[in-house]
């Protein structure tokens, strides 16, 4: 017994003398890395928009009467000098043959008081006759010319409502529907017909915050924005579901103050829409490009986390992972501008970051390649200047 209590405790002296084993090191993590570049990159705004006619004309009867007939089809697109309604022209017609009945009076009036004046001219200078008889021969032939002239004007008006009763669109454009029916009796009150909207070229209105411009004036003083040359935005409209119309138009208009209601500025752009694809009314996106951001330094979101001091991304530098603290932008499609913070040829962790501590190391796996410089959209800050009115 007493050899076997003996036995048990020189195993356990034996145990407890064996040194512990040392734990083994962790490997380094594989990441996947972005070598920042600084690249002049455009941007792109995008705002809402509603396109407009670009000249919308109001088709009205010109002169009293019953419409006779609506010529168009509502809704319809019409060329300029096309023929859309047709007043009773019979009253019209007769007014002109009355008034060239009255010309061909007047006209022989002056023919006989010419005649009358070629005879009295020599007698009054033989003294057969007075000057009385001379003066009142040539008040009646001036008189007859003055009576001829009321006639030929009287005619040409009639004429003139002649062809009223014939009204026509002066512009190519979409027409509306009509406001009064076949058959009612138009005047001054009822005028109105129809409607024909310009859509060739379309406009897009949209609006421009102080704030934006505001921001966009520091950007450019800053010389973190890059204007194009004479304020030549170039601008697209993008549609309701998200398909871009194929035409793209420039800035044309920029209102002369903010409106003191909204805090906005007023922009126009001014679309080619052969195809009458926009109608007016519509709303859209107003996508303006033409600023660059010079040397601007981008890198994916997802390569940018945010702690208790702020954002930041791990960068390698010499094998080992940093943790960098960066100042932020704004997006640019899937990136973010980083307005401090790296600098060009850094190596940012793209892929791996949640393997990595600060000080680990890490092995780079591979490396990411820049994205482009393409700009899909942008936030307010990279904000066009106002075209000049």
């Amino acid at each position: 017994m007493r050899s076997t209590s003996i036995l048990l405790i020189t195993l356990l002296f034996a145990a407890c003398s064996k040194e512990a084993p040392k734990p083994q090191a962790k490997p380094p993590a594989d990441v996947t890395v972005l070598k920042i570049e600084a690249r002049d990159t455009p941007v792109n705004s995008e705002y809402v928009g509603q396109t407009e006619s670009s000249r919308q004309v109001q088709i009205v009867a010109r002169v009293s009467g019953f419409l006779e007939k609506r010529v168009y089809t509502e809704g319809s697109l019409v060329k300029a000098g096309d023929v859309m309604f047709l007043q009773d022209a019979k009253p019209f017609q007769a007014q002109l043959n009355a008034a060239k009945g009255a010309l061909a009076e007047q006209q022989a009036r002056l023919e006989t008081a010419r005649a009358d004046l070629q005879r009295v001219k020599p007698l009054v200078e033989l003294n057969a006759l007075s000057q009385k008889n001379l003066d009142d021969a040539t008040g009646r032939e001036q008189a007859s010319s003055a009576s001829v002239q009321m006639a030929e004007a009287q005619l040409e008006q009639a004429r003139i409502d002649l062809g009223y009763t014939t009204i026509r669109t002066p512009v190519t454009g979409l027409s509306s529907f009509s406001r009064v029916q076949e058959g009612a009796y138009v005047n001054p009150q009822n005028s109105l017909l129809t409607y024909v909207s310009q859509i060739d070229p379309i406009w897009v209105n949209f609006t421009l915050s102080e704030n934006e411009l505001l921001a966009m004036r520091s950007k450019v003083e800053a010389g973190k924005l890059r204007q194009p040359a004479d304020n030549a935005y170039e601008v697209e409209a993008v549609l309701a579901d998200g398909s871009v119309f194929p035409n793209k138009g420039r800035i044309t208009f920029a209102d002369a103050e903010f409106n003191q209601q909204t805090g906005t500025y007023l922009l126009r752009a001014t679309l080619p829409n052969p195809e009458a694809r926009l109608k007016p009314g519509q709303f859209v996106r107003a996508r303006v490009s033409g600023n660059v951001r010079p040397n601007a330094i981008l890198v994916p979101q997802k390569a940018v986390m945010q702690g208790a001091q702020g954002h930041f991304v791990f960068v390698v530098v010499d094998g080992k992972a940093q943790a960098r603290p960066v100042k932020v932008g704004e997006w640019l499609g899937a990136e973010w501008f980083i307005e401090e913070g790296l600098e060009a040829g850094d190596m940012v962790i793209t892929e791996g970051m949640m393997k990595v501590a600060p000080g680990a190391e890490v092995k780079v796996v591979q490396a990411a390649a820049a994205a482009p410089a393409a700009a899909s959209a942008t936030p307010p800050a990279a904000s066009p200047a106002p075209a000049k009115p």
